[in-house]
């Protein structure tokens, strides 16, 4: 295969990534395979010009028309072989029309596809493109309310955990409502957890105002900042490992110094196979390591060797408990 057929793969397969991620949901087997693929520094790179244009696609998403136009010329591009030639050229004007008509495709498909409200199933995880440009990926088990007046942009999250990549607009203000909680953003990217009557809200760029409609308290987080709340108990907004508390989005755990009951309950969200730790004395203890969403046996296997465990098989998972 000569370098540029070998390119052109490469821009195909980041195209039908993108396509196949931008579904209404996307297996956890999915996921592992696409983190596969993209950990080549050809095809990551690749992926990230695919998601470079997307803003640029955006555009077109009130223009169906024209994203019909942009993809049929596109097409009708590849059939024509003097086309070949612009994906050597250094601008890979070929590689943009393709992800441009491709982002397009999928924003026009997204209008018309788009249920109220969004949601995933366990193990799942699912890319929204809102009617402003605006993006939320859910995690697992997660469902979200939107709500979308001239005035303002109100997203509910019901449950479950969500990133937001909020577009910016002065004059509609974008409210995410997680229960007693809402967390007001202009042009920002963070991430909200709600477990019952805890949320967490872990800032990436920009900044947040975190209101509890209760008692009218307010806190506000600068990057890198993360700010729990428990019920009426509050942790003080606080530096927090964002690449861990995201590592979701990539389809990865991070785990840092985080107790071993904690990590186990985590590992538990993305699978039906789940993990009882019959072992109290290390419930606390810290454990490090990376691991891909929904691999319970990968996980399973290291903490046994780690801490001397054996894992028994159970009607629903594992029961890890002390060997002897």
């Amino acid at each position: 295969m000569t370098a540029d057929a070998a390119h052109d793969q490469v821009e195909k397969e980041a195209a039908d990534w993108f396509a196949r991620l931008n579904k209404l949901s996307i297996t956890t087997k999915a996921l592992e395979d696409f983190h596969a693929w993209r950990r080549e520094p050809a095809h990551d790179a690749a992926y990230e010009r695919i998601e470079a244009l997307w803003e640029t696609a955006g555009r077109l998403k009130t223009h169906p028309d024209t994203a019909r136009d942009v993809a049929a010329a596109l097409a009708r591009g590849r059939r024509k072989r003097r086309f070949a030639r612009l994906w050597s050229r250094p601008m890979q004007i070929g590689a943009g029309l393709a992800a441009v008509a491709t982002a397009a495709a999928l924003t026009f498909a997204f209008a018309i596809e788009r249920p109220a409200p969004y949601s995933t199933g366990l193990g799942e995880q699912r890319l929204v493109s809102l009617e402003d440009g605006s993006r939320l990926r859910l995690d697992t088990s997660t469902q979200v309310r939107v709500k979308f007046t001239p005035g303002g942009r109100e997203v509910e999250l019901v449950r479950g955990q969500a990133f937001f990549d909020v577009a910016h607009d002065a004059a509609r203000p974008f409210v995410v409502v997680a229960g007693d909680q809402s967390i007001r953003a202009l042009g920002t990217r963070f991430d909200v957890r709600r477990d019952e009557g805890d949320v967490r809200v872990t800032l990436v760029q920009g900044a947040v105002e975190v209101s509890r409609q209760s008692d009218g308290q307010t806190w506000r987080l600068t990057p890198g900042q993360g700010l729990a709340l428990r019920g009426q108990a509050v942790e003080p907004p606080r530096t927090v490992d964002v690449t861990a508390a995201t590592s979701w989005t990539s389809g990865r755990l991070v785990f840092r110094s985080t107790p071993l009951g904690v990590a186990v309950a985590e590992v538990n969200r993305y699978s039906a196979e789940k993990i009882a730790l019959d072992a109290a004395q290390l419930q606390a203890v810290p454990v490090s390591g990376v691991f891909d969403v929904g691999d319970t046996r990968a996980f399973v296997s290291a903490v046994s060797d780690l801490f001397n465990l054996r894992a028994v098989e159970t009607s629903d998972g594992y029961r890890l408990e002390p060997r002897g």
